[in-house]
């Protein structure tokens, strides 16, 4: 049993939902889905009173069961206008797992800034939210710690999201207490913003009640077991997500100078300082944590504390997204300049990916030179006050390439492209184009899967299945790191889902619930006012080659739909058949 919160901010009422079974285990993703298309909310403003803000948490969270701890947050999109799930690591999740709390819905409008307050004694309170109020994220969480204790975790809206910029996300706290792990895209933290809700605080407490958990715990032991002798899965905690960054550049898909390059530096050249072998060798002979979990129980570790040259923290953590969209992709190339602009970024509980090609985009507009530091350092600060330009950067790369008159502005359905040129990372290209997400590579990655001389449709099948198992993940509280173990697991993942919540469910479950996501997605899309003119990348990946490797983009939104809508109907049934 588990219960679900629906909380009206307009008069303070809660209505208590009780859960059980197969209702705990859909979660997240397709939670979201579900909930966000049945209530008619496609049509509503999404920084209206109407638009609702949804957490979830998976069916394992408050366990220490490894990957099993993100936490899902969904609504109307005031980024794209389209639907939005944007899931972050951290201990959110994992709290409100302990107070067997399965998410919560914040309806409507608080009169006055607020601060929710989740307590362990089943009791939940609306405070004021004055102090904290203006408060970056570091500020404001130190005052809230201490206030209610070092065994809460928060979830924040920053002092972008205050005004509604649309970059913001919700950030949450990390198992160090830093409000660091961010659902950072499409513009959630300005939904919050919206709703005049500044920090939810919810007690830590203990593993919850699960039907058998002897057997649960049985799994969790099996699960980690084979995570840890996983190869795939202890590479990136060896080097984190910024080994990615090697593998894009090598292929010649790592975005350089807003989206004009595809790689820094050849092997032959020396070494890729954004790589994660330099960061890695970089950060331990400073005496900084090249491994570390980014929410409870995690066994990959694919995060880190990245330090400076004086061994002090600049950044935490410094992942590949943000080494690419802050780094290359706005000509800086030495990995503690982006730490700093990343740590801004965390404070302000900004999208370093939006961000980051927003920069892209000005100086693609002449507004400074690539690599200029200090731009982004003034134009972050006016971020962080809202002045004029401050809130123009705030909405984001589509509207700032808008106001500036820029060609080349590298967005789909007005979400900025995530660290993968679809000239070359085409089966990730295809997930981004077809996602009714917007421009995001958790929709379906698949960076290193060899493309040449694969058709659209061959490619799509690939995107179709990767796109399955990351909606899947999505909506079991699971990170996607955990693929190589998740994936052919399904049987194993279907019983601990059994033993979990006595959920009675087929062998086909999982597939099965990421396809219903993304139908679900779709036709909220639809309903949306979206059309197939959206699945479209920007006119300049089809027009312009790509350096080193000379490739434009060859693949378009009528032919991807027609193989992905053929996919989709035929079903999921036969991936991943488990063992």
């Amino acid at each position: 049993m588990r219960k679900y919160l629906h909380i009206n901010l307009s008069d303070q009422s809660i209505k208590t939902e009780e859960l059980e079974g197969e209702a705990i285990v859909r979660a997240g993703r397709y939670f979201i889905a579900k909930t966000l298309l049945d209530g008619g909310v496609a049509t509503v403003d999404p920084l209206s009173p109407e638009n609702p803000l949804i957490f979830s948490a998976g069916p394992f969270a408050g366990s220490n069961f490894s990957n099993a701890n993100r936490i899902s947050v969904g609504c109307k999109s005031p980024l794209t206008g389209g639907i939005k799930e944007s899931n972050g690591g951290g201990t959110f999740a994992f709290a409100l797992g302990q107070l067997e709390i399965a998410g919560f819905t914040l309806l409507g409008a608080s009169p006055d800034w607020t601060v929710i307050r989740i307590a362990k004694s089943g009791d939940i309170t609306f405070e004021d939210a004055s102090p904290y109020m203006g408060k970056s994220n570091f500020e404001a969480a130190v005052l809230l710690h201490e206030k209610y204790g070092d065994k809460v975790s928060l979830a924040l809206c920053g002092p972008v999201g205050e005004y509604q910029g649309l970059i913001s996300g919700i950030a949450f706290s990390d198992v160090e207490n830093r409000p660091v792990r961010i659902s950072a895209r499409g513009g959630v933290g300005a939904v919050m913003g919206s709703k005049k809700v500044k920090a939810i605080v919810c007690d830590k407490a203990k593993m919850p009640t699960f039907s058998d958990r002897k057997k649960v715990m049985g799994t969790v032991r099996e699960y980690g077991n084979q995570i840890t002798a996983d190869p795939s899965a202890q590479a990136m905690g060896r080097n984190g997500t910024a080994q990615v960054a090697d593998l894009t550049n090598h292929l010649g898909g790592f975005p350089t100078n807003n989206f004009s390059k595809g790689q820094v530096i050849s092997r032959e050249e020396g070494t890729l300082k954004l790589g994660g072998d330099f960061i890695r060798e970089q950060n331990i002979a400073r005496g900084g944590e090249p491994t570390h979990a980014c929410m409870p129980g995690c066994l990959i570790k694919c995060s880190n504390i990245y330090v400076d040259k004086d061994s002090k923290e600049l950044v935490s953590p410094l992942e590949y997204e943000t080494i690419c969209l802050l780094g290359s992709n706005v000509g800086v190339f030495d990995p503690d300049d982006v730490a700093r602009l990343n740590n801004v970024a965390n404070d302000l509980g900004i999208d370093t990916i939006e961000v980051g090609a927003t920069f892209g985009v000005m100086m693609e507009a002449g507004e400074a030179d690539f690599g200029d530091i200090a731009f982004m350092f003034a134009a972050l600060e006016d971020i962080r006050t809202g002045t004029d330009r401050g809130k123009l950067l705030a909405q984001g790369t589509a509207r700032v390439g808008e106001h500036y008159k820029v060609a080349r502005v590298p967005v789909i359905k007005k979400q900025a492209l995530s660290a993968y040129d679809p000239r070359v990372i085409e089966v990730t290209g295809i997930s981004m184009i077809y996602s009714a997400q917007g421009a995001d590579h958790t929709t379906g990655n698949l960076p290193g899967f060899e493309c040449k001389g694969k058709t659209t449709e061959e490619l799509a099948a690939h995107s179709f299945e990767v796109q399955v198992n990351s909606a899947a993940a999505d909506s079991l509280g699971l990170c996607v790191f955990g693929r190589t173990v998740t994936n052919p697991g399904h049987k194993m993942l279907i019983q601990a889902l059994k033993d979990a919540h006595g959920a009675d469910l087929d062998a086909n479950f999982i597939n099965d619930l990421g396809l219903e996501t993304l139908k679900l997605e779709k036709e909220f899309n639809k309903q949306a006012g979206f059309t197939e003119a959206d699945d479209a990348l920007p006119q300049f990946f089809h027009d312009e080659a790509l350096a080193p490797t000379g490739k434009k983009a060859r693949h378009y939104g009528p032919e991807i739909n027609k193989a992905m809508d053929a996919l989709m109907a035929k079903g999921a049934g036969e991936l991943n058949p488990g063992k």
